[in-house]
């Protein structure tokens, strides 16, 4: 095939660059990509990116509709489970399924077949999805980082990429496994089931719990005297943090820019791991401050909502740098252990009164 000609040389840097991408375009094309594939895949820059895009994906053999007879899986459930997966969605009947996508579905008819309320299942399937999609980017960017050097030609690119996923991917079934094992077996340790839940029949998502925030103190203005890569740098550094400091029960619900949201069950738990926080702080880190409430809290699809969320978030905005903020709930379920300081009663936003707040310090012992 003449790639001159075709148009697909054109963009290339030097000789060097137009002999790799002429030596890809050959391997590609022989092993079955259409001239129209490597079109838009020039077009879009993502050349090197198609073999390791082959080698995921499965020849398009099905619709939506057929997929749905074969497996037995209603088509609406089907496009359904994609959709909160947060995948694309194609018409019924567009030929743009495999085999891996037959064998999935076949999955889901005993997946659904356990008796799982559909609508919560399609819940449980989003976070799913969510967590899987900022898996695989930051997979992407690991790898990407790793193998793409100064001077690496397009086709020196695509064949690291294609021998390091020939590796990974067989791994990462097992791995994914032994990892949700690990955190479904943690879940379990900090659930308990009620008399009242067992008479009413209901798991009762609402309880008591210990929430905190941690966040860096001027951040915002941070962002305007630094490149956007490096204030992400100084962001994730706080995540990392938090995963040394940080220990079970208490445990890290998400990462929210600047800030982490903490849950625990017991107020004492979060007051030490947010103290931690505030201490762990190294130089070229921003200062960090903390708030830490304690009531109701309802856990939805592992995530925490009510007010006890909100008034965390909100003492923490006024806590001072390097302080933890806390309620009277809070020092009052914990009692000894650290040291409490009145620090005045705060207006907090969407609070009709002021709250009384308590700043927390280690013991002179400690």
């Amino acid at each position: 095939m003449d790639w001159e000609a075709q148009g697909l040389l054109e963009g290339c840097a030097d000789d060097g660059a137009r002999a790799a991408r002429r030596a890809l375009l050959d391997k590609l094309h022989a092993d079955g990509v259409t001239l129209d594939e490597l079109r838009r895949a020039v077009a879009e820059q993502r050349l090197a990116l198609l073999p390791v895009d082959r080698l995921l994906s499965s020849e398009a053999r099905y619709t939506a509709r057929e997929i749905a007879a074969e497996s037995g899986l209603d088509l609406e459930w089907f496009q359904a489970q994609r959709r909160v997966l947060g995948l694309a969605v194609p018409g019924p009947d567009e030929r743009v399924y495999g085999d891996a996508d037959l064998e999935s579905a076949r999955l889901g008819t005993h997946y659904r077949d356990v008796g799982l309320p559909d609508d919560q299942a399609l819940e449980a399937q989003r976070v799913l999805g969510r967590g899987m999609a900022r898996y695989a980017e930051a997979v992407r960017t690991l790898v990407g980082q790793t193998f793409l050097e100064g001077g690496t030609d397009e086709a020196e690119l695509a064949s690291r990429l294609e021998a390091v996923a020939k590796v990974l991917m067989p791994l990462a079934g097992p791995w994914l496994e032994y990892v949700f094992n690990l955190h479904m077996r943690e879940a379990l340790r900090q659930e308990i089931v009620t008399a009242e839940q067992l008479a009413t029949g209901r798991l009762g998502e609402g309880r008591n719990c210990a929430v905190a925030f941690a966040d860096l103190v001027g951040f915002t203005e941070l962002g305007e005297t630094i490149p956007s890569e490096e204030l992400g740098s100084v962001a994730g550094r706080l995540a990392r943090l938090a995963e040394e400091v940080v220990e079970p029960p208490a445990k890290i619900v998400k990462e929210i820019g600047d800030a982490v949201m903490l849950v625990a069950p017991e107020p004492a738990q979060l007051v030490e791991a947010t103290l931690r926080l505030v201490e762990g702080g190294a130089e070229g880190l921003p200062a960090i401050r903390g708030g830490v409430a304690f009531g109701p809290a309802v856990n939805r699809w592992g995530d925490w909502y009510g007010s006890t969320v909100n008034v965390a978030s909100r003492l923490t905005e006024r806590a001072r740098p390097a302080s933890v903020l806390a309620t009277e709930a809070v020092r009052d379920a914990v009692g000894d252990g650290f040291e409490w300081s009145f620090a005045g009663e705060k207006r907090l936003k969407g609070l009709a009164a002021p709250m009384k707040t308590y700043r927390a310090r280690r013991t002179a012992a400690a």
